[in-house]
């Protein structure tokens, strides 16, 4: 059978004289897509989430004349389809049978590991088509999820921005301006809603330029005697963290606290499931799992796309 695992794939297993084996598993690390997805449940095809607007400011009302009645509505409906992900193995009855050392090849260990990182793939291939244009979300506001020109609601029909103004590397006056901009964040009223930063993101290499920047007590690569504002006036909540599955090692991200932001919700969790055939004597092993990712309000993380 095409693609079943035979004696000839482990050879060496067959025989005496192996001291051990490795890269079957590695360490558990804790799950970087929980550090940033809002990590939430389902129970159906897919979800829905509705951008409901607020008020708009209150208005004088002069003696005995009636107070000024405002409406509200609904904007955009984001819509997150449930998809399943699965991985499965067929392993030769005589494989089973001749293989020396007790390793289990069709072990669920090795399925988990593979089912892991397929989901932090999934997961961070969000952020990591940020800025492409063609990267939508099903009944959203019809932007990617770092843009310019994100639709403030349905009665405001102006615009607002979770891009940096100008695309630059992460270095001190850049993540400045980011922030300053997240202060200026707007709700569909086009009110300010003073977002908090919550955490710095970037690929593995900008971490320990993230480090020196946000952890520096006075300015950094400056002979000046200055405070680093950042970090004296704790911007982020929940500091930094980098991650080998953002493909850009220039494009940089600081989520915010804004409900709803980055979301991903779990259909079904990681399953796994076994059979023999009668005819072969071949075993075969299963792991499947269902969920969703993507982004609800676009105000739940600002980027910049760095240098080219």
């Amino acid at each position: 059978m095409s693609g079943t695992i035979l004696t000839g794939n482990f050879a060496r297993l067959m025989q005496e004289g192996v001291m051990s084996t490795f890269g079957n598993t590695y360490a558990e690390r804790p799950k970087d897509w929980m550090q940033i997805f809002a990590d939430k449940t389902s129970g159906k095809n897919y979800e829905v989430m509705v951008q409901v607007e607020g008020y708009g400011l209150a208005a004088i009302k002069t003696e005995g004349d009636e107070i000024t009645f405002d409406t509200r509505r609904q904007g955009f409906t984001p819509k997150f389809v449930m998809t399943t992900y699965g991985k499965g193995i067929t392993v030769s009855e005589e494989c089973m049978e001749d293989e020396l050392y007790d390793i289990p090849i069709g072990q669920a260990s090795s399925l988990a590991r593979a089912m892991g990182i397929t989901e932090e793939t999934v997961s961070f291939n969000v952020i990591n088509r940020a800025f492409d244009p063609t990267a939508l979300m099903i009944d959203g506001d019809g932007k990617s999820l770092i843009a310019t020109d994100h639709q403030l609601g349905p009665t405001n029909t102006g615009t607002f921005s979770n891009r940096l103004s100008t695309d630059a590397a992460f270095a001190e006056a850049s993540y400045e301006a980011l922030l300053i901009q997240m202060d200026r964040a707007v709700d569909a009223r086009g009110l300010p809603i003073k977002l908090q930063a919550m955490k710095l993101l970037g690929a593995s290499e900008n971490k320990f330029e993230f480090e020196r920047v946000t952890g520096s007590v006075l300015q950094n690569n400056t002979a000046n005697n200055a405070v680093n504002a950042t970090s004296s006036i704790g911007s982020l909540r929940n500091g930094w963290m980098t991650t080998p599955f953002l493909t850009s090692t220039s494009a940089w991200f600081v989520t915010s606290d804004a409900p709803d932001g980055l979301c991903s919700f779990n259909r079904r969790a990681l399953s796994f499931g076994e059979d023999d055939s009668f005819t072969t004597g071949n075993k075969r092993f299963k792991a499947t799992q269902r969920y969703s990712k993507g982004w609800g309000d676009p105000r739940g993380i600002y980027g910049s796309a760095g240098t080219a």
